[in-house]
């Protein structure tokens, strides 16, 4: 492909003028949204007004005023629509990993079963979570078998199998319909981890059968860095699981002050502390990028620039990066990975160029595509880069590569 089709491409994009909406600094291609999405040009706004006039004029009239103390469920309502959920069947607020230990715990409060299953390599924060909860309740056990392999693993001792939808290092994505299906069949809940998921393409909750899900507000939802975290717990489950984190925002009458806890009903016996309403201001302003996206053009759009973007890194760099995601568009998420024995090194030298991208060890190059603001340009241009990269060996400089460490 040539620049000039990667621009026609462009020009036909049905989504491109939405990258008006963020600020994107000049000379950067910025291919690492999942991890970190980019600043939406309405957040400092939105910030200002919150702390400026809500907080500032109302102080703390601003909870009823403002609608602060519903933020948690209101924010919620807006993101529901992206990933298939009902409005009542999602809460913002806490982190991934508090939210993963909230639905982990509540799963193994239900019935005898003991066994958290999840596949070996899943992202570690999830892993830790279930090891603390392991070591925290008597009988508890975590499970971890080979990737590729979850469905042999489920048996009548497992009470809750824990997935990542799309795996952080090589993009792989499950079918979360076909496990879902094969969980419920023996009797198992199931728990997804959305942060490399939701936002970049279609996820269906209600569609494919969901328990239980969890996501991240700071990568594809552009809420800025270590903005609220979202939950999911399917309407028909909700009264009869019990959060492990109860607090009073969760007390079915909280300004009541009870000595003891009642849950309220629903979704919001998830709530646990006060609600971060900065954080809550941004990741509204995140979401309102998507204002107006067609979700199913978000995910043709997710799988156009990577394809292009894997074509001409393979036409051009031969060997030298190999592929290490799904070839499939089908079954892999939004970011793409090539192995290179010095990726380390290749990647700070393409970062140096103003090609944002990141590493996982020990040899893996991750380049992430946000589909509402990263063009088929920017991919191209990335790919000329790498190639450019690989081909001349300019990586191969000191200041690229890793630092010793005195211990």
């Amino acid at each position: 492909m040539t620049l000039d089709e990667a621009r026609t491409l462009d020009a036909a994009d049905p989504l491109a003028h939405f990258r008006d909406r963020f600020l994107l600094p000049p000379g950067k291609i910025y291919l690492d949204g999942n991890s970190l999405g980019a600043l939406p040009a309405s957040t400092a706004a939105r910030l200002n007004e919150t702390v400026e006039r809500e907080w500032g004029e109302s102080l703390i009239e601003g909870w009823n005023k403002h609608d602060w103390i519903g933020a948690p469920e209101r924010v919620a309502a807006k993101l529901a629509p992206m990933v298939g959920a009902a409005p009542d069947e999602l809460l913002i607020g806490d982190s991934t990993s508090i939210n993963l230990f909230k639905l982990l715990g509540a799963a193994l409060m239900v019935g005898d079963r003991r066994v958290i299953l999840t596949e070996e390599g899943n992202f570690p924060t999830d892993l830790y979570v279930a090891q603390g909860l392991e070591a925290l309740l008597p009988g508890v056990s975590l499970r971890k078998v080979p990737a590729g392999t979850i469905l042999d693993g489920i048996d009548e001792s497992v009470a809750v199998l824990m997935l990542t939808q799309v795996d952080y290092r090589s993009g792989r994505k499950h079918d979360m319909a076909a496990i879902n299906a094969a969980a419920h069949a023996a009797g198992v809940l199931t728990l997804w981890d959305l942060s490399h998921s939701a936002g970049a393409f279609v996820v269906d909750l209600k569609a494919d059968s969901c328990d239980l899900a969890v996501g991240c507000g700071y990568k594809y939802f552009n809420g800025g860095p270590g903005a609220p975290a979202f939950l999911f717990v399917a309407r028909h489950l909700q009264d009869s699981l019990a959060s492990p984190l109860p607090g009073w925002m969760g007390h079915a009458d909280p300004f009541a002050f009870d000595a003891a806890y009642r849950p309220a009903k629903g979704i919001a016996r998830f709530r646990t502390g006060t609600p971060s309403i900065l954080g809550i201001s941004a990741l509204e302003a995140g979401l309102a990028t998507f204002d107006g996206v067609d979700m199913a053009a978000l995910e043709a759009k997710s799988r156009s620039l990577s394809q292009l973007f894997i074509d001409e890194v393979e036409r051009c760099c031969g060997s030298q990066a190999a592929l290490a995601s799904p070839r499939d568009p089908a079954g892999r998420g939004s970011h793409v990975v090539f192995a290179h024995s010095e990726g380390y090194a290749v990647m700070q030298a393409l970062i140096a160029r103003g090609v944002i991208g990141d590493f996982r060890a020990p040899d893996l190059m991750r380049f992430g595509f946000a589909p509402l603001y990263n063009s088929h340009e920017d991919a191209w241009r990335a790919a000329e880069a790498l190639a450019d990269l690989v081909e001349t060996g300019t990586w191969d400089q000191p200041q690229f590569h890793r630092k010793s460490r005195v211990t």
